[in-house]
């Protein structure tokens, strides 16, 4: 039977109602990947979160006595909580409290499968365990001091915060070897253009790598089904080339996965082209594209060509205005032609629309990424020729 879970989101003055809304759908769905089900959703509206309990008084009571009446399980905020609010609110609410990082590295920590994501995944939650130690031992606050009871030696604390520095020093040391051995791997594919997929998380990367390379790589509708980066060498006509399906991206990322997961993105940033996957049926596909481009930028891979790739047009939905009705146009009330004719369809770099689950449009998808591969491989290797 899975956990049940109540959600909680802030309205401030940079976060309107209808982003929470937005960030608090994410959450859910991210909720139910980890197999959680969510009953309720609260928020508030504060000029800032509070220091000692994220929410205000009366707010955190409402939650308290809702969370105790119907046997909540767990607790799961939208924002990172310090160490400090962590353990107020445990105590109030005397169940499981997770936050967005917390929720995330858990999901990571499931689908981590190679030596590689493991070990990133471990680095990262006990860089996040760190600073919240505190909270395992509020069992030895009370020991006295006294006669006879002044010993030698450091706290149970003191000594768990020296294991964990040691285990992630190691776990740096391991990292580097497995990026050595990544960086070797890479360096002997030669004479081959790269293409690397990268979007948003649940964009349809690995169905669409699927379909190109005809193998059966994990994809289901879930947020992070794929953690490790997969390379598959394709050949269209007569030109090979290789393609790469990475980790997706999301909001709010945690820093530590985003400092951990680096090495994953190698990948990214040592191809040639870049097919930026979007699910263009999510109605904050806008934000997705900017989220993926400012870590595209953040990773140093701005530079690299990239043709984007509006996917899922098959679960496209929109309302049709009535004639008579005289509001402004908002984005629920605009058909799929008509988004081709905005910048979306005349962007520079090329942009199309497809289905990856269902095909539609993928002859042009295979021909246009023919043109641009086959441009790269002659600029790049001119006198390694094609296959015929």
């Amino acid at each position: 039977m899975s956990e049940k879970a109540v959600l909680i989101g802030l309205i401030t003055p940079e976060v309107t109602s209808e982003l929470v809304e937005e960030y608090l759908l994410e959450l859910d769905f991210l909720a139910r990947t980890a197999g959680a089900k969510t009953v309720k959703q609260f928020t508030q509206k504060l000029p800032h979160p509070d220091n000692a309990t994220f929410l205000g008084k009366g707010k955190t009571e409402e939650v308290r006595q809702y969370v105790e009446e119907n046997e909540i399980d767990i607790v799961i905020f939208d924002d990172e909580l310090s160490p400090s609010q962590l353990r107020n609110v445990e105590k109030i609410y005397n169940c499981k409290i997770l936050d967005r990082n917390n929720l995330i590295l858990d999901i990571f920590a499931s689908r981590a499968k190679t030596a590689k994501a493991r070990t990133q995944v471990e680095l990262a939650q006990y860089q996040y365990l760190l600073p919240r130690l505190t909270r395992m031992w509020t069992h030895l606050e009370r020991q006295k001091g006294g006669i006879g009871m002044r010993g030698p030696g450091e706290t149970q604390i003191e000594t768990d915060r020296r294991i964990i520095k040691d285990k992630i020093s190691l776990l740096k040391k391991k990292m580097l070897k497995i990026d050595k051995q990544g960086h070797t791997q890479r360096q002997r594919r030669e004479h081959l253009i790269r293409v690397a997929l990268v979007g948003y998380t649940n964009a349809g990367k690995s169905t669409l790598m699927n379909q190109l390379s005809k193998s059966d790589i994990f994809a289901e509708n879930k947020l992070f089904a794929t953690l490790d980066t997969t390379v598959r060498k394709v050949v269209f006509q007569n030109l090979p080339f290789l393609l790469a399906d990475t980790v997706g991206f999301i909001r709010k990322l945690p820093h530590q996965l985003v400092e951990s997961f680096k090495s994953t993105l190698d990948e990214v940033r040592e191809s040639d082209l870049l097919l930026h996957v979007v699910d263009i049926s999510n109605a904050a596909f806008e934000d997705h594209i900017e989220v993926v481009e400012k870590t595209i930028a953040e990773i140093g891979a701005s530079h690299i060509p990239s043709l984007i790739v509006f996917n899922k047009i098959d679960t496209y939905r929109f309302t049709p205005k009535e004639e008579d009705d005289l509001t402004p146009i908002t984005r629920e009330n605009i058909s799929l032609e008509e988004l081709k004719q905005t910048w979306m369809g005349k962007s520079n770099d090329g942009a199309i629309f497809i289905s990856a689950l269902n095909k539609t449009h993928f002859h042009e998808l295979r021909e246009l990424l023919y043109e641009r591969i086959k441009e790269l491989h002659i600029k790049r290797y001119p006198y390694n020729n094609f296959l015929y």
